[in-house]
């Protein structure tokens, strides 16, 4: 006899911890399938969440609309105790599954909410974060919970009025674990494609190489479209990956390939002129118009970004093993020099970007 997997209603609420671009998709799709979800974020996401309700969609043309009326929003995370007493409405219930989608500078202050919650021991929280160690930071903080690392491959977008956009392609991925695998269904049953994977670790560093494009992408202040037209920033991003590369070989630091082609392969193609990158890496230019970077929002908002969760973690490798990461560093002093001055979008030309990290 077959048994069907349990719905999503079956297995237990699911709590977004970082209603943010990530944390909204993520969420907007289990809900879709039939998710309890509750939304705990930032006033600024959820007031316009409030007004204009959660729409979330990708470059296939799918889409799922959530009325504003029908979301369950909370800008706090209160005792699950004190849930009764308070004048949020609806009840925060207990979750079967948290989804850590904080940047990586606010993990620590997220897993001590979490931990100060009353959770129930071994609680299920699944960490969708950029970098490679915000999982082991969360579980030391939450030490009662059992905490999961994930990888989420591609762009979503804001793009305003509660519509969160994916442009780019790829599967979710989550360290295989038997509690979380009947909720491995639950994902597949919607748009949120997901892998269950033994070791996550080498995943986790092949993705950063990747997401090196997040800064040159927000400091060229083009969409990741424009910005992969240009051979200059192509050159950028290929030099940072391939310094980042000679550290881990060094360090033996196994990674593993999170694109179609493996990313020496990847690198050989960004350096390649325009002429000939347009035929040689036309599915690299399969990318939603409207799509940009995670790091290129951060700098329109004025808010903190993962740069030290991107390059600051190569460069952190690097000097931990006695080697240098000099254009990794360079780029950390970039970003870090752009939000000093207030951010807003980057203004760099890709030839003048290229020099800076050479």
């Amino acid at each position: 006899m077959t048994h069907n997997p349990p719905s999503a209603s079956e297995l237990g609420p699911v709590w977004i911890m970082g209603a943010g671009s990530v944390g909204c998709y993520l969420g907007g799709w289990l809900a879709a399938a039939g998710a309890d979800v509750s939304f705990i974020g930032r006033p600024r996401v959820l007031e316009t969440l409030r007004r204009d309700g959660l729409t979330v969609s990708d470059m296939k043309n799918h889409q799922h609309v959530i009325p504003a009326n029908a979301l369950k929003l909370f800008e706090a995370l209160p005792s699950l105790e004190s849930t009764s007493s308070t004048t949020q409405t609806p009840t925060l219930q207990p979750p079967a599954l948290v989804l850590l989608t904080v940047k990586g500078s606010g993990t620590v202050q997220a897993a001590q909410e979490l931990a100060a919650a009353g959770l129930p021991p071994g609680t299920l929280v699944v960490s969708f974060q950029n970098g490679v160690g915000n999982a082991e930071l969360a579980q030391a903080h939450t030490p009662s919970l059992k905490v999961l690392a994930g990888m989420i491959p591609y762009n979503v977008a804001d793009l305003g009025h509660g519509v969160f956009h994916r442009g780019t392609t790829g599967s979710l991925m989550v360290q295989d674990d038997v509690h979380f695998a009947p909720w491995q269904a639950v994902f597949n049953s919607t748009q949120l494609q997901l892998k269950l994977v033994p070791d996550l670790k080498p995943v986790q560093w092949g993705k950063l190489l990747i997401n090196l494009n997040n800064p040159v992408n927000a400091l060229s202040g083009l969409t990741l479209l424009q910005e992969f037209s240009d051979w200059y920033f192509r050159r950028c991003l290929a030099a940072l990956i391939d310094e980042a590369m000679q550290v881990l070989r060094q360090a033996q630091v196994p990674y593993a390939q999170v694109l179609a082609v493996p990313p020496e392969k990847f690198i050989r193609v960004l350096r390649l002129p325009n002429f000939l990158f347009k035929w040689v890496g036309k599915k690299m230019l399969q990318i939603d118009p409207k799509a940009s970077s995670s790091m290129a929002d951060d700098f329109a908002l004025g808010r903190t970004t993962e740069i030290e969760s991107l390059c600051g973690e190569v460069v952190r490798l690097a000097q931990k093993n006695g080697l240098q990461a000099p254009r990794n560093a360079a780029m950390v002093r970039l970003v870090q020099a752009h939000t000093a001055q207030g951010a807003g979008p980057g203004k760099w030309s890709g030839k003048a970007l290229l020099k800076a990290l050479n």
